[in-house]
């Protein structure tokens, strides 16, 4: 065997025989191979270490790496690859390597960087212990918390991922924080962190150097942290103040959130700091001048505005000229006929409208607006359509206990009061002669300008036939007629349409009467004396009684007279006596 070597040595090495004993030398050359073969074995990584490898190939499935051993490593390709679905090496980087065993079937080394850098992290973390902060990739949600890359899986609790647990923790996955290390477990790779405590202490700081500099006047920047229905909470550093919604604007907010939203950067005032209680009120608006200063240099009454609604209430709408400056347009102010209920009937929000200044009020800070002045107020020319006298027809538009309503033109109506619907009827309620949406006539009475006021009257069509009434029923005059009422103080008899008389209960007998009642009923026919005709008051009143002392001095006076004339007027009477008699 001693031969066969050295005819290899022979063959395959320089001859380099220094000595005649070729025994001896072959002995020395075979010794040096085994002590290189021995310093190879001592420079191989053995199983679990982490050493540095150069990449010097990438294929399709594995990169190979050099790590100064005879032979190279492989690496699956898959460790190389990012989220992204990108190869993050390149042929010549320098890499950690974790030697999981000698060579595979390639004659590569097994190797990992997964493991390496798993390896290279827990002693990082090792390093920085339990309290100890290191910097970490949130990578996605998880039960209870969520998950975080420091080279190994670590868990975030939710309550330790933000100041204010709780809310869409979406925005937080593919973010990159420094952590507080809280409990840690390299055996059990349990490892748990805290993003919380790390915000609070630097919280804690900034509060603490925000307090010892703060003071009321000052102008500093904050971010709105939430916003309630009366103000917005801004962070200043640590601190929070309120910003109440009156101190955003000069102008008029419905609501916080119209000015300003969470997560705003704001310049604000400090209006009021209380050390003892820490309260810090803020201003938003005094940051700018106040626009009502020279509000009176700008806006003069009598002029024309334009701006834009931008609230309705039930009295108004508030329109806003410039930025701070907002006019109100009462519900009155709006229409120089229509009877407005509400502001929206003429309005809607976002709508620009031109308005007349009607009073400029700085120290209340409230300008007074009318939109009716911007067009000609038809009452002031109604008088020229419509003089007095004039016979007008229209549609009524509402009856009440006090009248009718007839629309005369779009917007203006006139009213026909009770008391001028007829000459001679007792009207009780206007329903009982017209409805409503019938067309009638009328003549106009009568035009109030100043209270924007039309009287028209309905009887006034006609004479008024109280006119003839003393002509044609003088006192001591007879008339029949049918009784429309009976009261316990007379009874009422209409001798025309539409003209009654009164038989007062002390002018019915020369008796004595209990009750009216007892004497005549609605419907019959009596007659009576006219005793006097009252035109003031338009009143008749009638005497039975009186009729009697009539008929019995017309008989006295036939009696007393000529035999021939006495006879004929006495058989007239007698006849008609018994005519009556007969007749009841």
């Amino acid at each position: 065997m001693g031969e066969e070597k050295r005819t290899f040595k022979k063959k395959d090495m320089p001859i380099r025989r220094l000595h005649d004993n070729d025994e001896e030398l072959d002995q020395a050359e075979m010794g040096g191979e085994f002590a290189d073969l021995f310093q190879d074995s001592l420079r191989q990584p053995q199983s679990g270490e982490v050493v540095k490898a150069v990449v010097v190939q990438i294929e399709q499935d594995v990169v190979l790496v050099d790590v100064g051993y005879k032979s190279e490593g492989a690496i699956r390709i898959a460790e190389f690859i990012d989220e992204n679905g990108e190869l993050n090496v390149k042929v010549g980087d320098e890499v950690n390597v974790y030697f999981e065993r000698g060579e595979n079937i390639r004659g590569h080394m097994v190797l990992s960087k997964k493991k390496a850098d798993s390896q290279v992290a827990w002693e990082t973390i090792a390093a920085a212990g339990e309290g100890g902060v290191i910097e970490g990739k949130i990578t996605g949600k998880v039960k209870g918390g969520m998950t975080v890359d420091v080279g190994v899986e670590a868990f975030l609790p939710a309550s330790q991922v933000d100041l204010r647990p709780g809310g869409n923790m979406d925005r937080f996955v593919g973010q990159t924080y420094q952590f507080r290390i809280l409990k840690l477990n390299r055996k059990r790779g349990n490892l748990v962190l805290s993003r919380r405590v790390l915000l609070e202490e630097e919280r804690e700081k900034a509060r603490t150097e925000t307090l010892a500099t703060l003071k009321e006047g000052d102008i500093v920047d904050g971010v709105v942290k939430n916003i309630a229905e009366y103000g917005a909470f801004v962070d200043l550093g640590g601190v929070d103040g309120l910003l109440h919604v009156t101190d955003m604007s000069w102008g008029r907010l419905g609501h916080p959130s119209e000015m300003v939203k969470v997560g705003d950067t704001l310049k604000v005032m400090v209006l009021k700091y209380d050390r003892e209680k820490g309260k810090i009120s803020l201003g938003l608006k005094q940051t700018v001048p106040d626009p009502w200063l020279n509000v009176g240099d700008r806006y003069k009454e009598g002029e024309r505005v334009r701006g834009k609604v931008v609230s309705l209430t039930d009295y108004g709408a508030f329109i806003s000229l410039e930025d701070g400056i907002e006019g109100l347009v009462h519900v009155s102010e709006m229409s120089w006929t229509r009877r407005v209920r509400h502001p929206s009937e003429i309005l809607k929000v976002g709508e620009e409208v031109e308005a007349v200044i009607l009073g400029v009020d700085p120290g209340n800070r409230r300008i007074s607006l009318g939109l009716k002045q911007t067009e000609i107020n038809p009452w002031t020319v109604i008088g020229e359509r419509y003089p007095v006298g004039t016979k007008i027809e229209g549609q009524i538009k509402n009856i009440t206990d006090f009248g009718v309503f007839i629309g005369i033109e779009d917007g203006i109506d006139g009213l026909v009061h009770v008391s001028d619907i007829s000459w001679t009827r007792r009207v009780k309620h206007p329903g009982e002669m017209f409805t409503k949406g019938q067309t009638v006539q009328a003549v106009v009475l009568n035009i109030d300008v100043e209270n924007e006021r039309l009287s028209l009257g309905i009887k006034q069509l006609a004479a008024d036939p109280w006119e003839e009434i003393p002509r044609k029923y003088r006192p001591g005059s007879k008339v029949k007629g049918r009784v429309t009422s009976v009261t316990d103080f007379g009874i009422f008899v209409e001798i025309e349409e539409g003209i009654e008389g009164l038989i007062h209960v002390s002018e019915i007998s020369y008796e004595k009467v209990a009750s009216p009642k007892d004497f005549a009923n609605v419907g019959d026919e009596l007659e009576a004396v006219v005793l006097n005709v009252d035109m003031v008051e338009k009143k008749i009143a009638l005497s039975i009684k009186a009729l009697q002392t009539a008929m019995e001095k017309a008989e006295m006076a036939s009696y007393m007279g000529s035999q021939g004339e006495a006879t004929s007027s006495f058989g007239d009477l007698l006849k008609e006596k018994l005519k009556k008699s007969t007749e009841e």
